[in-house]
């Protein structure tokens, strides 16, 4: 029995690398209008996330759980998604930057709970890999998101340096 369900796990790519939880996040990811590219960034991000912090794991599963059921969130993560068509010297990027770190600072389950802040914050090498796997293919997401995290860090959120 055991073998067959690994069988089928690797009929489908997902579930040969990530739990069903995961798998359910991106699916709900696909539900909400997010684009293949970016559901197929987070797949690559929890894969990575998987294999390098598994005890932060858990921890980005429900905070990816929560940003989802998230509509400002949503917004702002499709926004941030569409920077790519920017230049990079685009001051909408610093205003949305400010944005969505002001909005974790009014949400802050949206940052993780203790735990997962601590296991990511001991991981600054795993972070900084995961964080920037796809940089050379998202440069300018790569700066927003850098931004966002100056930002967070100046208000005193324990996010690893990249």
């Amino acid at each position: 029995m055991a073998r067959r369900d690994t069988l089928h796990r690797l009929v489908d790519g997902d579930r040969a690398l990530l739990p069903d939880r995961a798998c359910a996040i991106l699916d709900r990811m696909s539900g909400l209008g997010f684009s293949p590219d970016y559901v197929s960034a987070q797949r690559e991000a929890l894969v990575l996330a998987r294999a390098l912090v598994p005890e932060g794991f858990d921890g980005f599963l429900i905070q990816l759980e929560h940003w989802r059921e998230d509509a400002e969130w949503i917004d702002l993560t499709k926004r941030g998604w569409e920077t790519e068509a920017w230049e990079p010297d685009d001051p909408r990027i610093d205003e949305l930057a400010s944005a969505m770190a002001d909005h974790y600072l009014s949400n802050p389950a949206l940052l993780g709970n203790p735990a997962s802040l601590r296991a990511w914050a001991n991981a600054s090498t795993e972070y900084r890999l995961i964080n920037s796997h796809r940089e050379d293919q998202a440069p300018i997401s790569a700066l927003l998101t850098a931004l966002t995290e100056t930002k967070l860090r100046s208000a005193g959120v324990p996010v690893p340096r990249r």
